[in-house]
C-alpha cells in the first residue's frame, strides 16, 4: 500500500506563529480578547456580540460547526464570571446551539468547557465553551486509524450558515 497524503496547509500559520510564540516566550496578546470587540463577520470568525458576551467560529474545528461562546472579559474560570456575565454566556450558548440545531440538522450536540490546561484547554487563560454539532457515525476511519479529521466546508460557509440560523431562529424543536 502506498504512501497517502492529506493536506492541511491553513494549520501552518497556526504552528510558525504557536512554535515561535513559545520559543522566544513572547505572546500577542489573547486571541480571544483581539476577537471580541470585532463586529461580527466571515473574514474574522465572529458570530455574535452580545454586552458581555461573543460567540465565534472555532478556528481550528472539530467539525462542522464548531463554535465557541465566550465573555468578552478575560476571566478563565467560571467563578471569575459575574452573575450578569454568567447569565448572557448561557443565553448566548442556548441561541447558539439553538442556530447549530437550525443550520446543521445534527443528531446531537456536544457542548462542553477544557478548564485549565490540564483539562485540555488550548486557551486556558480566556473561558470559553464549546458546542459542536454530532451526528450518528461521524467518527469515520480517519478520526479513529489516522487521528486526522475532516472538515467538509470552509469556516466562510460556516459562518454564513450559523449566522442567517442566529438571525431566523428555527421554531422547530431538535428531533433528539
Amino acid at each position: 500500500m502506498g504512501l497517502s497524503q492529506l493536506w492541511a496547509a491553513w494549520r501552518n500559520d497556526y504552528v510558525v506563529k504557536a512554535t515561535a510564540q513559545e520559543r522566544t516566550g513572547e505572546s500577542s496578546g489573547c486571541v480571544f480578547c483581539a476577537l471580541s470587540d470585532l463586529e461580527p463577520g466571515a473574514e474574522n470568525g465572529v458570530l455574535a456580540l452580545r454586552t458581555a458576551t461573543f460567540a465565534v467560529l472555532n478556528a481550528y474545528p472539530y467539525g462542522s460547526g464548531h463554535s465557541l461562546v465566550l465573555p468578552r472579559r478575560h476571566v478563565a474560570s467560571l467563578s471569575d464570571l459575574t452573575a450578569e456575565e454568567r447569565a448572557e454566556l448561557f443565553e448566548l450558548l442556548y441561541e447558539v446551539t439553538h442556530a447549530l440545531d437550525g443550520a446543521y440538522h445534527p443528531d446531537g450536540l456536544n457542548v462542553g468547557a477544557n478548564l485549565g490546561r490540564a483539562a485540555g484547554a488550548g486557551i486556558p487563560a480566556h473561558l470559553h465553551l464549546h458546542a459542536l454539532p454530532r451526528w450518528s457515525g461521524d467518527t469515520n476511519f480517519m478520526t479513529a486509524i489516522a487521528e486526522t479529521r475532516v472538515i467538509p466546508e470552509s469556516l466562510e460557509t460556516a459562518w454564513g450558515k450559523i449566522t442567517a440560523a442566529l438571525e431566523n431562529p428555527s421554531t422547530e424543536e431538535p428531533v433528539r
